[in-house]
C-alpha cells in the first residue's frame, strides 16, 4: 500500500510538472484543462491518504486514469509530432464528417489551423474537405501549406498538380509534376498524369521520354503501355504503337481500346485476318461495338462477302444508327449493299450515342481511322517506304546531334590543353 502510494505520487507529480511546463513553453493555456483533470485524480488519492481507507474500485480507476494514464497518453501522442488538443479537434472533425456535417467540421478545422498554423494534419484534412466539396482553389491553398510544413509529402505534391490540371492550368501542373518526379522518379501516377497533359498539349516526343522512363520502373503497367501506344500513334510510328498496344492488351484483356487500335493498325498494313480478329474482340465493348462492326462490314466488302457485310453493317446500325448511317453514306464501298441495310428514316429525331472515351482516346482513335482510310488507297510497300524515310530522318537527326556534341567536347579538350 505504502509503495503503491509512493509510486503514484512520484508519477503523478512528475506528470503534473511536465504538463505545467507545456503551458509555459508553448504559451498555450489549453493545457489548463488537463491540469485540472490531473488535480482531480491526485485529490481522490489524497482523500484516500487522509481517511486511511481504500477507495472504491471505480474511484481508484478514475484517480489513476486522470492523474497518470491521461497525461502519459498525451505525452505519447505528442511524441509523434501531433499536439494532444490538436488530435482532439481532428477526431471531432472526423466524427462530424462521418455524420455528413461538413459545415461544422470545416469550422472546427479552420479554428484548429488558425490556432496551430503549423498543424500538418489539420491543413491536410481541411484540404481534403475542400477537395471533396469541389473547392479546388481552396484545396490547393491548403495542400501548399501542407507541403510547406512537410516537404516529403509527395502525395500532396501530386494532389496540387492534379487540381491545377482540373482547373486547366496545364503549365503549372506540368511544372509541379516535373518537380515531383525529380524528387521521386518512382512516383508512377505522377508520370501518368504528366504524360496525359503532354499528350493533350500534343507534345508527343516529350511524352515518350516521360512514359518510357516510368515504364522502366513499372514495365507491367497497363496505362503506361497503352499511353505509349497512343503517343506513337500520333507520331505515325505504327510499328512502335503496335508493340505497346499488344503489351497493353496482354496486361488487361478486358479493356478493348488497345485491341481496337491494333485492329486499325492491322488495316493500315492490309493484314485483314488480324484486323478481323481484333475487331471481333473489341466489338464486345459497348463503347466500341458500332465502330467495330462497321469495320468488320468493310473488311467483308473488301473480301466480296456481301451477306456478311450486310449482317455486320446492320448490327452497327442498330448499335448507333445516327453515327453509322453517316459513315456508310460517306463510304462508296457500301453502295452495293445499301438496299439491304436497315437505315432508319427519322434520323433527325435520333440522338447520336454519347461517347465515354477520353479526349486522348478519341483523338488517337480518329487518327488511326483516318490513317487506315488513307492506307486503303496506297500499297503496303508505300507504307513501309514512308516509315523507312521517317526512321531514316530521325536517325540522321540523332547522328547530327551526336556530331555536334562531339565537336563541343573536342573544342573543350582543346581549350583545356
Amino acid at each position: 500500500m505504502i509503495i503503491e502510494q509512493l509510486i503514484f505520487n512520484i508519477l503523478a507529480f512528475t506528470l503534473f510538472v511536465i504538463i505545467f511546463l507545456k503551458i509555459v513553453t508553448k504559451n498555450d493555456t489549453s493545457y489548463v484543462l488537463v491540469l485540472l483533470t490531473e488535480t482531480i485524480g491526485i485529490a481522490l488519492n489524497f482523500i484516500q491518504l487522509i481517511t486511511k481507507n481504500s477507495l472504491p474500485i471505480i474511484l481508484k480507476v478514475i484517480s489513476y486514469t486522470l492523474a497518470i494514464i491521461l497525461p502519459i497518453v498525451i505525452i505519447a501522442i505528442e511524441k509523434t509530432g501531433v499536439l494532444f488538443l490538436e488530435a482532439i479537434d481532428l477526431l471531432k472533425a472526423q466524427i462530424l464528417l462521418l455524420f455528413k456535417n461538413n459545415k461544422l467540421a470545416k469550422k472546427v478545422l479552420i479554428k484548429l489551423v488558425t490556432k496551430y498554423p503549423n498543424s500538418y494534419l489539420g491543413h491536410k484534412k481541411l484540404a481534403e474537405v475542400y477537395e471533396k466539396e469541389g473547392g479546388m482553389r481552396k484545396a490547393i491553398d491548403e495542400y501548399v501549406k501542407v507541403i510547406d510544413i512537410q516537404k516529403q509529402d509527395y502525395n500532396s505534391y501530386f494532389k496540387v498538380a492534379n487540381l491545377l490540371n482540373n482547373l486547366d492550368k496545364k503549365e503549372e501542373a506540368s511544372q509541379m509534376l516535373s518537380s515531383l518526379l525529380q524528387k521521386k522518379p518512382e512516383y508512377i501516377e505522377a508520370s501518368k498524369l504528366l504524360g496525359d497533359i503532354l499528350i493533350e498539349q500534343e507534345k508527343y516526343k516529350e511524352a515518350v521520354y516521360i512514359l518510357s522512363d516510368a515504364l522502366k520502373l513499372s514495365p507491367a503497367d497497363y496505362d503506361l503501355n497503352y499511353n505509349l501506344g497512343i503517343v506513337y500513334t500520333m507520331l505515325n510510328d505504327f510499328q512502335n504503337a503496335k508493340m505497346y498496344y499488344e503489351k497493353a492488351a496482354t496486361l488487361n484483356t478486358l479493356i478493348y481500346n488497345s485491341k481496337y487500335s491494333l485492329a486499325e493498325i492491322a488495316l493500315i498494313y492490309k493484314e485483314l485476318d488480324e484486323a478481323e480478329e481484333y475487331f471481333t474482340q473489341s466489338a464486345q465493348d459497348p463503347e466500341l461495338e458500332a465502330d467495330s462492326y462497321f469495320e468488320l462490314a468493310r473488311i467483308s466488302l473488301i473480301r466480296g462477302e456481301k451477306d456478311k457485310a450486310v449482317q455486320y453493317a446492320n448490327i452497327a446500325l442498330e448499335s448507333d444508327p445516327k453515327k453509322i448511317t453517316e459513315k456508310i453514306k460517306n463510304d462508296e464501298a457500301f453502295v452495293i449493299i445499301m438496299p439491304k441495310l436497315t437505315i432508319p428514316l427519322n434520323l433527325e429525331n435520333i440522338e447520336e450515342k454519347p461517347s465515354k472515351l477520353s479526349k486522348k482516346d478519341k483523338k488517337a482513335k480518329e487518327h488511326l481511322e483516318q490513317s487506315s482510310e488513307i492506307a486503303r488507297n496506297i500499297g503496303y510497300d508505300d507504307i513501309k517506304m514512308a516509315e523507312y524515310k521517317k526512321n531514316k530522318a530521325e536517325i540522321n537527326t540523332k547522328n547530327n546531334e551526336i556530331e555536334l556534341e562531339n565537336e563541343k567536347l573536342d573544342q573543350q579538350k582543346e581549350k583545356e590543353e
